[in-house]
C-alpha cells in the first residue's frame, strides 16, 4: 500500500458536466487485482480476481466508483480520476469500456439529472496504487471482495451485468496470455484465475418498467466458456 500523502480535494458540482440529451454522463471502473490464495484441496498458490467496492455515503450499500464526465476530461481519464477520489487506487485503464448503461439513479444525494437519467460507461483498471489517504476518504470506505461476493452486493441489475462482462473480457485476456505464452491456442480450459465460476449469460433487453436497462449489447454465450465457473446465488435487490 503506498504510503500517505497529501491529496486535492475532490471535484464538486456540475459546471463542467457532459449531457447527452436528458441524461448526465457518468463514468466508473471496476478496480481489480490478481492475488495468490492457497487451493484448498491441492494446497498449492493460485491465481484469484478481487474487485474494490466503496460505500455511498448515508447508505449501507456498495458500488464501483464512478462519477461525473466533465467537459475537460476524456471519459477514461473521468474513470481513472473517480478511481481516486471515491477509491484511493491508481493504475493500468483497459482503454475498451466494458459497456454503457442507462439507469436512473435512486440516491437524493445524486441526482443525475432533472429526470434523474445517467448513462454510465464503465471501464477495467488493474490497480497499481492502493493510497492510505484520498480525497473522499472521510466519507467513503473501500472494501476488496472476492468475485462471489461482489456479486451478491451489486444493488442493481446494470452492475452485475458490468462485472459478468468484466470476467468476460478477463478470461479472453488470460486466453490471449496463455497463447503467446505457448504459441498455440491452449486446448486446456483455463482454470487458475477463479476457479470455482460460473457466469450467467446475459442477452440485450429493454424493461420498460425498469429504472434502468443496458443498452449496450453483447452476443456471445458467456455461460459456455470455459475460463470462469462462478456460481452466483441469489443477488441483493
Amino acid at each position: 500500500m503506498a504510503s500517505d500523502m497529501a491529496s486535492e480535494p475532490a471535484r464538486t458540482g456540475r459546471l463542467r458536466q457532459r449531457y447527452e440529451g436528458n441524461y448526465r454522463l457518468v463514468s466508473g471502473c471496476i478496480p481489480y487485482r490478481v492475488s495468490k490464495e492457497e487451493n484448498e484441496h491441492s494446497g498449492e498458490k493460485e491465481d484469484g480476481i478481487e474487485v474494490l467496492m466503496v460505500s455511498s455515503p448515508n447508505r449501507d450499500d456498495l458500488v464501483f466508483p464512478k462519477g461525473g464526465w466533465e467537459d475537460d476530461e476524456t471519459k477514461e481519464e473521468a474513470a481513472c480520476r473517480e478511481a481516486f477520489e471515491e477509491a484511493g487506487v491508481k493504475g493500468k485503464l483497459k482503454e475498451k469500456p466494458l459497456g454503457e448503461w442507462v439507469f436512473r439513479s435512486k440516491s437524493k444525494q445524486d441526482i443525475c439529472s432533472l429526470e434523474g437519467g445517467c448513462k454510465g460507461y464503465m471501464f477495467a483498471l488493474e490497480v497499481t496504487e492502493e493510497h492510505d489517504t484520498w480525497p473522499e476518504r472521510e466519507n467513503r470506505d473501500r472494501k476488496w471482495l472476492k468475485i462471489k461476493e461482489a456479486f451478491r452486493l451489486c444493488r442493481y441489475e446494470w452492475m452485475r451485468e458490468a462485472l459478468e462482462e468484466f470476467l468476460r473480457v478477463m478470461a479472453e485476456d488470460q486466453k490471449i496470455q496463455m497463447s503467446e505464452e505457448i504459441g498455440e491456442t491452449p486446448s486446456a480450459p483455463v482454470s487458475n484465475v477463479m476457479a470455482d465460476c460460473q457466469i450467467i449469460s446475459s442477452s440485450c433487453y429493454v424493461n420498460s418498467s425498469s429504472s434502468q436497462h443496458h443498452v449496450g449489447c453483447y452476443n456471445e454465450s458467456i455461460a459456455s466458456s470455459n475460463f470462469f465457473k462462478l456460481e452466483i446465488g441469489q443477488t441483493a435487490k
